[in-house]
């Protein structure tokens, strides 16, 4: 006798993606106002070694804020300083340090984590959130370009192993996301620009008027002016957020559209020792596979030579010796193993407009990357 039960729900997921500035400023309650009414809470602060150097003053403005809005919410110990970038999600002590944090300091599910710093500490500190008490509520305070108008806006949360990105990870959404955009002042100039290679990658596979709009404010942006660079992270964010509330936000399916271009940017960050961070390494792999593209006949080489020229105008380099050999290539199949499916590979059908494929030309993969390394080697693309 076989005898099946069928289940089925749904659970609706609803979380504030935030903008503002000096947060944690005495008189602005944009953080107590996201907090539980009727309770006193206790949040568990965890900050990014680079951030807390950059912002001396942080770790104290961070007691006397708990200090003025007591009635709402304390801090149960001192801020966890763990180291920034990639490293943070390579050492499994880190995340189990935060773990052992929530069980010597009582931090339930009615507390929280507040993680303050790059998309890197972000999505280790969301990793051991969402695996302690089988989720504590997040609230994530995302400080670089990149994290502000991507990573940190979505449902990932990860550490690496394996020697593998984001081999170990949650699908949990936050509670909520504050960007502060006065913590970009302090970025060096490669963070400030790395995040606008997610931006530029949204754009070309969805939005071609918000990839002109890119080119026409590249050499603003890449002068460092905030106007502008607020406007691309609003933008950015909202068409993550949108894409998310699409119909796969967990990825149970092996289609992964805004992961166009990551397929070599995660080997290149692995095979640099990450010195190639996650920002330029997306840069290169756009410009690889736009490249591809073209060879492919999909786009022009007008359309390629406006997404080369935006990135080389923002100051990246779009060559890595990395790219040589087969190495590369042993990331397409990486990054079917992290689909679990079918490969799946976003390319341009046009400026605009993603196409998904599910197989790539090793010879044709080779010949981009000539041809981009040509391009790197160019200074002038329009008039060469």
């Amino acid at each position: 006798m076989n005898t099946i039960i069928e289940q089925s729900f749904s659970v609706p997921f609803k979380y504030q993606v935030c903008f503002s500035e000096d947060i944690f400023s005495v008189g602005n309650k944009i953080f107590v106002d996201l907090l539980a009414k009727g309770r006193n809470a206790k949040v568990l602060f965890v900050v990014d070694n680079g951030v807390a150097e950059a912002h001396p003053q942080l770790i104290a403005q961070l007691k006397a804020y708990a200090n003025a809005h007591s009635e709402s919410f304390s801090i149960p110990c001192e801020p966890i300083i763990v180291i920034g970038g990639e490293a943070s999600k390579n050492d499994e002590a880190i995340y189990k340090k935060i773990v052992e944090a929530t069980h010597l300091y009582g931090i339930d599910r009615h507390s929280y984590i507040a993680v303050i710093g790059g998309g890197a500490v972000i999505d280790m500190a969301g990793f051991a959130a969402a695996i302690s008490h089988r989720g504590i509520r997040l609230i994530r305070i995302p400080t670089t370009v990149l994290s502000q108008n991507d990573s940190a806006v979505g449902v990932k949360n990860s550490a690496n192993l394996f020697g593998k990105k984001n081999y170990l990870g949650t699908f949990t959404p936050p509670y909520a996301v504050l960007n502060d955009f006065n913590f970009l002042k302090t970025l060096d100039d490669r963070d400030w620009r790395s995040g606008i290679s997610e931006a530029i990658k949204v754009a070309l596979i969805k939005d071609l008027s918000f990839f002109t709009w890119i080119e026409d404010q590249s050499s603003a942006l890449a002068k460092r002016e905030m106007a502008p660079m607020q406007e691309l992270i609003i933008r950015c964010a909202q068409m993550h957020l949108d894409h998310i509330s699409g119909k796969d936000p967990f990825e149970f399916g092996s289609s992964r559209p805004l992961d166009f271009g990551h397929w070599a940017a995660h080997k290149l960050e692995h095979l640099s020792d990450f010195r190639i961070r996650h920002g330029e390494a997306v840069a290169i792999g756009i410009a690889l596979d736009s490249t591809y593209s073209y060879l492919k006949g999909w786009i022009t080489e007008a359309d390629l030579l406006r997404i080369i020229t935006v990135f080389k105008t923002l100051g990246f380099e779009l060559f890595a010796p990395e790219l040589g050999g087969e190495n590369l290539i042993k990331g397409l199949q990486e990054f079917q193993e992290h689909l679990g499916g079918q490969l799946t590979i976003m390319l341009l059908k046009a400026l605009g407009k993603g196409e998904e494929v599910h197989e790539m030309d090793h010879e044709l993969i080779h010949q981009s990357i000539e041809l981009l390394k040509s391009f790197n080697q160019k200074e002038d693309l329009v008039n060469s």
